[in-house]
């Protein structure tokens, strides 16, 4: 199966409806699901550690997507430290934007893709387009980077051959945030959890380094 990168454009048309810009109830998916894998947990709960597990006892070549972006210190060290952590031969690919493309691109029927994470993808989205400001001037958002992007790695996802691991954090078991950029990452960031579980085989939620099955397993 051959996949083509379709770049996101300024121009393109945006979603028309809130449940169309992430979650798309209506949206058909394929029913190749069985290489898709979502592990869920809060800040520190062992998520990441998991997936690098299953990812190891996977047998297949290890690629790992981050889609962290060392803007200060504190992140740079929060990058390193995930990054001694993994099995060194791993291939590693930096991608904060464009996490369809990159899927796209790298997956193959003898690879593992762990993708880590998903909440920090859709924060760089909600910033590097105009969501964040939408939503914190109180308008409707609108923002067709975001729009784009959700709807490709949604569409893009059962297609992909090989595995593919996806970790996100669970945060939305907290207080409604008082922010209104904030409100709508909490928002935006359950629908999108929903949609991958959706389509995933498996799903994992990790609390004090303990994994409870959700899907599968």
């Amino acid at each position: 199966m051959r996949f083509h990168r379709v770049p996101w454009r300024p121009d393109a048309a945006p979603a028309s409806t809130e449940s169309r810009r992430i979650m798309g109830p209506g949206r058909r998916f394929c029913n190749n699901r069985d290489m898709i894998e979502l592990i869920l947990g809060g800040a520190r709960s062992g998520k990441s550690a998991l997936a690098e597990q299953r990812a190891a006892e996977s047998g297949l070549a290890v690629t790992c997507i981050a889609t962290a972006q060392a803007g200060d210190e504190e992140m740079a060290r929060r990058i390193a430290q995930h990054q001694s952590r993994r099995v060194r031969h791993w291939a590693l690919v930096e991608e904060p934007l464009h996490l369809a493309a990159t899927l796209v691109n790298h997956a193959a029927a003898d690879r593992c893709l762990l993708v880590d994470c998903l909440t920090l993808w859709l924060s760089n989205l909600l910033h590097a387009g105009f969501a964040a400001r939408q939503a914190e001037a109180g308008e409707e958002v609108n923002c067709p980077l975001l729009a784009f992007e959700t709807a490709a790695l949604l569409d893009c996802l059962p297609q992909l051959p090989g595995r593919v691991i996806l970790v996100s954090n669970e945060v939305g078991l907290g207080i409604v945030p008082l922010g209104a950029a904030t409100r709508l990452y909490v928002d935006d960031a359950g629908r999108l959890n929903q949609s991958i579980a959706r389509i995933a085989q498996r799903a994992t939620f990790v609390a004090a380094g303990l994994a409870l099955e959700l899907k599968g397993g």
